[in-house]
């Protein structure tokens, strides 16, 4: 028997681990639409294959994906190869007569390149036998910006329309939808257009599940790369003059008229749009309409998730051994935090109201979210939950956690403090060490279960 190569098992492994854990996201986002959008130094950039190997196989997953792409960078190159001035005002750029046709000939060449890349058949890539067609037509219709503080824009504009029908058609075709920053109006004048208005507009007008925005802007805007529509708002509101905050103000755009989530993604990332859709937190930054992390009462539908935590720790010994029946039946006792779909914290809360005293339990952080202060939030969340039902002291039996809990102001108690139906129950093979903590009401608006847990 030939021995085992042990990088190769590892590797297997490794595959297998994020291939399991990526499928949940296969499945999600199989048939919905999604907005990708990058700017024209993407297209000159090293990676611009990679990532169009990326999109074929998003495409290949079922993801129905309209692509939208900037041309500043090659439109620059094109009026200093022909010594042609440039103009802007506002951050934008002023498209006389002469400088429109560079436009025109830009937005040419990038869809060329485009289509191009999204037409290889190399085999041992993602694009292997794809067959992938590529659709770009007069989708956006626009306006002229006009006359701003005494200046004229001239042929730059904004989006006045996007037909709607017409993208949707060819994406039921099974075709990639191609969007050019070039709008069109109905006296026939052709406009330049910003990428971001462009992409924002369409997405909006799709109510795209995801728009995926590739940015040139390397500042973090959130330390655990999520954002509410709130946040982001009051982010923007202290960084109005921010130049690279250009992308969020649209990202909170577009999810204020329904675009369920937003992904800023550095675009010198390479990879970067997979990891971001296949792995739970990514590698951008998420604006989301909706909670994407929240609280909430637990369910029977949340058993599995919740077994996923506590069997390692009953198994340590750290826990009690629930049985799956008693787990059912307790549910209701249960709170989960839940990221993305998954169970990623729970903790359970057993009042003895007689006692005005309640007993909290199972306390558990997955793993891979210690550090992020959940197990703080969480144990805030159950504390007001306590209040609510006039308990006025909380409780807990460990032994192996003592310190966490004196850390967050429980002190030592003697077992006889316990209630007495409490009492009954206490397991004297496992000597757990007794903390109480007496309890003050705090204000509660931000720590209800639709709240996300970016208020803690």
């Amino acid at each position: 028997m030939p021995p085992i190569n042990l990088q190769t098992f590892d590797n297997n492994h490794q595959f297998v681990a994020w291939f399991r854990h990526a499928s949940p996201y296969i499945h999600t986002h199989r048939g919905k639409t999604f907005v990708l959008s990058f700017e024209g130094a993407a297209v000159s950039s090293h990676n611009f294959r990679h990532l169009m190997h990326d999109i074929a196989l998003l495409h290949s997953l079922g993801i129905r994906l309209v692509l939208v792409h900037g041309t500043r960078q090659r439109i620059e190159r094109n009026l200093q190869e022909r010594d042609i001035k440039q103009q802007y005002a506002e951050g934008m750029r002023i498209t006389d007569g002469e400088s429109l046709e560079q436009v025109k000939a830009a937005c040419g060449q990038i869809t060329s390149d485009i289509r191009a890349l999204l037409s290889m058949g190399l085999s041992h890539s993602p694009q292997s036998y794809a067959n992938i067609r590529v659709v770009g037509s007069n989708f956006v219709t626009a306006k002229p910006l006009g006359v701003r503080d005494g200046v004229d824009f001239m042929h730059t504009g904004v989006v006045r329309r996007v037909d709607k029908a017409g993208i949707i058609e060819q994406l039921d075709n099974q075709c990639v939808v191609l969007v050019s920053p070039l709008g069109y109006s109905p006296t026939g004048e052709i406009f330049n257009l910003s990428v971001e208005d462009v992409a924002t507009s369409v997405a909006i007008a799709l109510q795209a599940h995801k728009w995926l925005c590739l940015t040139e802007v390397n500042e973090p805007m959130s330390e655990d790369g999520y954002l509410t529509l709130q946040e982001a708002q009051a982010l923007v509101e202290t960084r109005q003059d921010a130049e690279s905050f250009r992308q969020l103000r649209n990202a909170i755009r577009a999810c204020e008229n329904g675009v369920e989530r937003v992904h800023l993604i550095k675009r010198n990332i390479d990879g970067g749009l997979l990891l971001e859709l296949f792995s739970r937190d990514g590698v951008g930054t998420m604006v989301s309409r909706d909670p994407f992390e929240n609280l909430r009462q637990a369910s029977i539908d949340d058993i599995g998730g919740i077994l996923s935590l506590i069997t390692p720790l009953e198994q340590e010994g750290i826990l009690v051994k629930r049985p799956r029946d008693k787990l059912e039946a307790e549910i209701h006792r249960f709170i989960v935090q839940e990221r993305d779909g998954a169970i990623v914290a729970c903790a359970a809360l057993y009042p003895y109201t007689e006692d005005r005293a309640a007993e909290l339990a199972c306390l558990v952080v997955s793993p891979h979210y210690k550090g992020q202060r959940r197990g703080d939030a969480l144990l805030a969340f159950m504390e007001q939950e306590a209040l609510q039902v006039g308990i006025n002291r909380l409780f807990v039996l460990t032994t192996h956690t003592a310190q966490w809990f004196q850390e967050r102001g429980f002190v030592p108690a003697d077992l006889d403090t316990l209630p007495v139906d409490r009492r009954r129950l206490y397991n004297h093979q496992r000597q757990s060490k007794v903390f109480f903590k007496p309890l003050e009401f705090k204000d509660k608006a931000s720590l209800n279960g639709n709240q996300t847990l970016a208020a803690f």
